[in-house]
């Protein structure tokens, strides 16, 4: 009974991600469903935040409630950008060079160090810089796990890669995520000890803050 509730609500997603916009009727017409049972379905999808509500006012009667899909619910389906993305960084390396897609990813990673900044106060300490930082990769949906190894040093393992497809031929991505890490803790230094890109089943890296001198250790 539960397979067939999931069924009917992954139905009413795909309907909604093809027509746009529709009222209880319009979903118990194409799902051959009772009204009743139609917003049954659609109570617990708009709980999760998947489909958002409008009453459309009409010329003779009450107003009509619409249902459509939200940005959450958008993201429930399958995406190429990835694909997209490193066609564009094989294009600009075959016609501008290597050098012009370090830079690029140089950009990228200024950007993100000001917004992560942003986010981790200067006058906090090792665990609690640490722990914003799993915060943000959480976020950002590196599925990260922060653990405490001794009073300097840390271990962040990342279980999914949201560029993976970029990193898998562009290693660069990983030495810069490895250089921001280091840079917006602060911290003496950064080894990446595993990487998907290479093969492993997840991130690891190692955090240290401490007296040594050099800023961040690729692999």
């Amino acid at each position: 009974m539960a397979a067939r509730a999931q069924h009917t609500k992954d139905k009413i997603l795909d309907i909604l991600k093809r027509k746009q916009k529709l009222s209880v009727r319009d979903l118990s017409d194409l799902l051959h469903m009772t009204e009743m049972g139609v917003r049954k379905h659609l109570i617990p999808l708009g709980k999760k935040g998947f489909i958002q509500a409008e009453n459309v006012r009409k010329s003779v009667g009450r107003p009509v409630q619409y249902f459509s899909l939200t940005e959450k619910a958008e993201r429930l389906f399958p995406k190429n950008y990835e694909g997209m993305t490193v066609h564009f960084l094989m294009d600009m390396k075959n016609l501008y060079g290597q050098e012009s897609v370090e830079r690029l990813f140089a950009r990228r990673k200024d950007r993100l160090f000001k917004e992560y900044r942003s986010a981790i106060p200067d006058d906090c300490g090792y665990k609690d810089r640490t722990a914003a930082l799993e915060k943000l990769q959480n976020d950002r949906g590196y599925m990260s796990q922060l653990r405490q190894i001794d009073e300097t040093t840390y271990e962040l393992i990342e279980y999914n890669c949201p560029i993976f497809a970029v990193a898998n031929r562009f290693k660069t991505a990983c030495r810069h995520e490895t250089d921001l890490i280091a840079e917006v803790l602060g911290a003496s230094s950064v080894s990446r000890t595993m990487c998907r890109a290479d093969g492993d089943t997840y991130c690891r890296f190692i955090i240290h803050f401490g007296e040594i001198k050099n800023a961040a250790t690729n692999r």
